[in-house]
């Protein structure tokens, strides 16, 4: 959730007008709202917290904080008013305690247990300023200095007043007050030269000089782009510099030696939150006899060494990858063209007995030479992760009493605070009894205490805060009416009253003698959104008896309340909005309901036929040698529904248009269709009834024509005789060829939802096969077309490597080919 705090310069300095004919102010507030709505149009933005702070003292130049709503941004944006100092450093004081005083309620900073990247909260604090003097009630200053002293709990802990996920971007507004004759210069927008400027660099952001308006909004386009998740970081070379190559500069200092940029801290897609393991090490080494925490610098000094070193990365043990922002080092590393090598990185006395301490990752430029990564790793990675990988590979999870001394020796020289995410980091790869659960974390109980009370002091502020900043939004008193001194009114005017008079025919009534102070102190009426008007459309609607009680509603309407073209029931009120609320998309964007989650993400998306149902996905078709395919997902990891959706067969097939095989019929029974004899009559059938669900198609002809015959089910009562309707004109039977056609038409139908059957069974856990070998038994066919069947199913079961049933199935099929050798044709199996 990224924080936009907007640092409005409101000395008097920014009445001065441009060519354009504005103010400073009014441009400032103009590119606010032009910011807030080019934002808007990315669905990120949903997320943004918006914050307005101007040159005022505080709790009166906090016009909107942590609890005020949209809504009261864009009101206090537009009441800003230029009349105070250039107090810049006081308010710039003011917006990073302001972002501060949550941080150590929620515990973000981590104080004293490493610097955690993906524990952090984005801000952009944006100052628009005239860059002019700095002026203040102690006089003028040259240069920007921010107040030492703050009320806010816990500020000793940092040596500066931000913190590394909070950088300072300024506007300096230089439009002339006269159209210049000369052209724009083209390219980027230079940084100014304002004493704000010094402060932007040190926070990793920069500053802008705006000479138009079209360099406004080019730099409004560039401060859309700064707008990501990320902390910044030093980086400092240690050591010698790598061998130079052909197209090498001189020796020296170069400008990659030392970068103050930022590392992206991209949030996982699912969740919307960074997900991250290993910490970037402190300063210092604990010391549990400390009584106090030394400060920590704000942005961590992390050193690189040049040599070239392996990457090493181990299956099963997690690792952190940032992508470095664009730099002079970044530049240097992909010139080089070697992303099989890297360069390691360390914290100066992180480690117990060493100055530079230990390497704790790693510099490495991707494979496609495109970005360059920082790689986090276990703190002294070269030392632990062959312990972890000889544990994986060689002892098994079983480690031995030598390995065991080893890995005792490396959690010595291994920060405390690294206790907490190496245990996660076991625990993920299977082996989670290595550390003991009584292992100290380096802080003394002191520090601890001392910690927790400053989260409860910081808690009282942030309320304190919040209900000043509250109690300030006042409603207004009223509209004053400006006295213009001895200016004739209009209505003193004789033209005036002559050209009302030749336009009514009539005299004017107003008095000539009005004085010009007589309405000195009058004041309108605010708007008052607690009366609701009672009106009416027409005024015929108001019974007699109310006519009385509606003029003083009139009368109030017109004088001390709001003003609405229609009643409160009228529906035309929903689009009476006033102009000021018209723009609050924000709180729309807020008060919609969250996107829903994907119900299956392992299900594949469905394929976009554009209105072509012949149209299918490969990728969803199970093909066996038998030309046949059954439609559906391959889901490996999906969990097949319950038993209960098993029984009467039929339940737990795919969904098909058509309709279902009557084999497959929950109740019904089915056989073949009986060969006709050669007789043009239908002779009575007996053995078994033939009875479907459905009737059958089977093809015949009747005067050259195609017809069917219908196979009616048994009689309604039950009965187990049943018997064929008769038809109204006799029919010949099909031919034995064209029979036989419908038999492997059928057949072929309802081996291929048993096929559906058997495997969705087979992809269910346990070794439950009964329902499979009941299935394998219908199957129809001739005895080739069931072996291939039968085989088809021992490769599906190979797939979900179903050894048991794979050796059921390979008797099942042994005992198929005893029967065969046995009998000259095969009844059933």
């Amino acid at each position: 959730m990224p924080v936009l705090l907007f640092l409005i310069d409101t000395s008097a300095s920014m009445n001065q007008r441009t060519h354009l004919g504005t103010t400073y102010l009014d441009i400032a507030k103009g590119a606010v709202e032009t910011f807030m709505k080019l934002r808007g149009r990315d669905p990120a933005s949903r997320g943004d917290r918006y914050m307005l702070i101007n040159f005022e003292d505080v709790p009166l130049g906090i016009k909107a904080g942590w609890k005020e709503s949209h809504a009261t941004f864009m009101t206090e944006l537009r009441n800003l008013q230029a009349a105070g100092l250039t107090t810049i450093g006081q308010s710039l004081r003011t917006a990073f305690d302001l972002l501060n005083l949550n941080r150590l309620v929620s515990g973000i900073d981590n104080y004293g247990q490493g610097r955690n990247p993906f524990f952090l909260e984005p801000s952009i604090i944006v100052a628009i300023t005239d860059g002019n003097k700095l002026t203040s009630s102690g006089g003028v200053q040259d240069e920007l200095h921010l107040p030492l002293t703050t009320p806010l709990p816990g500020s000793e802990l940092t040596k500066e007043p931000f913190r590394w996920d909070q950088r300072l971007f300024s506007l300096v507004l230089r439009i002339p007050g006269h159209a210049t004759v000369e052209p724009e210069p083209l390219g980027g927008v230079p940084p100014d030269d304002s004493a704000i400027t010094p402060m932007c660099e040190v926070t990793g952001g920069r500053s802008y000089s705006v000479f138009s308006q079209r360099m406004l909004n080019q730099c409004l386009e560039s401060l859309l782009q700064k707008i990501q998740s990320g902390v910044v970081i030093n980086f400092e070379k240690t050591g010698p510099d790598p061998p130079p190559g052909e197209e090498e500069g001189l020796p020296g200092p170069q400008s990659w030696h030392c970068c103050h940029k930022l590392i992206y801290v991209r949030p996982n897609p699912k969740t919307g939150v960074p997900i991250g393991h290993w910490p970037i090490p402190e300063g210092f080494w604990p010391d549990t006899n400390s009584p106090t925490l030394p400060p920590r610098s704000a942005h961590p000094h992390v050193r690189f060494s040049c040599l070239d070193s392996e990457p090493m990365v181990i299956d099963k043990v997690p690792f952190d990858k940032y992508e470095l922002e664009p730099s002079p080092l970044t530049q240097y590393i992909l010139e080089r063209k070697s992303p099989h090598t890297c360069w390691q990185v360390f914290v100066s006395n992180s480690a117990k007995y060493s100055d530079l301490g230990q390497p704790f990752g790693y510099l490495k430029a991707s494979t496609a030479l495109n970005c360059v990564n920082l790689f986090v790793m276990p703190y002294n990675y070269p030392v632990v992760l062959p312990l972890l990988d000889d544990l994986i590979r060689v002892h098994k999870f079983k480690p031995t009493i030598k390995w065991r001394q080893s890995f005792e020796n490396y959690l010595k020289t291994m920060p405390p605070y690294y206790i907490g995410s190496l245990r996660k980091a076991l625990r993920i790869m299977g082996a989670p009894n290595l550390l003991a659960d009584n292992m100290e974390y380096g802080l003394s109980y002191s520090v601890v205490s001392y910690l927790k009370k400053l989260s409860q002091q910081t808690k009282i502020e942030y309320e304190r805060l919040i209900a000043s900043v509250a109690k300030k939004v006042v409603t207004e008193g009223g509209i004053k009416v400006r006295d213009r001194g001895g200016d004739i009114s209009l209505a003193q005017r004789r033209d005036f009253t002559q050209l009302l008079a030749s336009i009514t025919g009539e005299t004017a009534a107003l008095p000539l003698e009005l004085n010009s102070k007589e309405f000195s102190g009058f004041q309108l009426a605010p708007l008052n959104k607690s009366l609701k008007p009672q009106g009416f459309r027409n005024a015929y609607d108001i019974p007699r008896m109310h006519l009385l009680d509606q003029l003083s509603r009139m009368r109030r309407n017109l004088l001390s309340t709001t003003f609405f073209l229609c009643p409160p029931v009228c529906p035309d009120q929903l689009h009476s909005v006033p102009i000021a609320q018209m723009g609050n998309y924000q709180d729309f964007l807020k008060a919609l309901p969250q996107p829903l989650r994907d119900a299956d993400p392992e299900q594949p998306k469905r394929l976009h036929t554009f209105g072509n149902p012949f149209k299918l996905d490969k990728k969803g078709m199970m093909i066996d040698e038998a030309d046949e395919f059954v439609t559906g997902p391959q889901n490996k990891g999906k969990r097949p529904g319950s038993d209960s959706n098993m029984h009467g067969i039929g339940g737990g097939g795919p969904k098909r248009r058509r309709c279902m095989s009557p084999l497959l019929r929950p109740g019904r029974a089915y056989s073949p269709p009986v060969s006709p004899a050669a007789s043009p009559f239908r002779p009575p059938l007996t053995g078994k009834t033939l009875t479907h669900t459905n009737s059958v198609p089977l093809l015949s002809e009747e005067n050259g024509l195609p017809r069917e015959l219908e196979l009616s089910e048994g009689s309604e009562d039950g009965g187990e005789t049943g018997g064929v309707v008769e038809e109204q004109r006799p029919a010949r039977y099909p031919s034995p060829g064209e029979l036989k056609k419908v038999m492997n038409s059928e057949s072929l139908e309802v081996n291929t939802e048993l096929r559906a059957l058997i495997t969705k069974e087979i992809r269910k856990p346990g070794r439950h096969y009964e329902k499979i070998f009941y299935f394998l038994k219908q199957i129809q066919g001739s005895f080739d077309t069931r072996l291939i069947f039968l085989q088809n199913i021992i490769k599906e079961a190979a797939r979900f490597k179903k050894r048991v049933l794979i050796e059921q199935l390979e008797n099942f099929l042994e005992e198929i080919h005893n029967r065969a050798n046995n009998m000259n044709h095969l009844d059933g199996f």
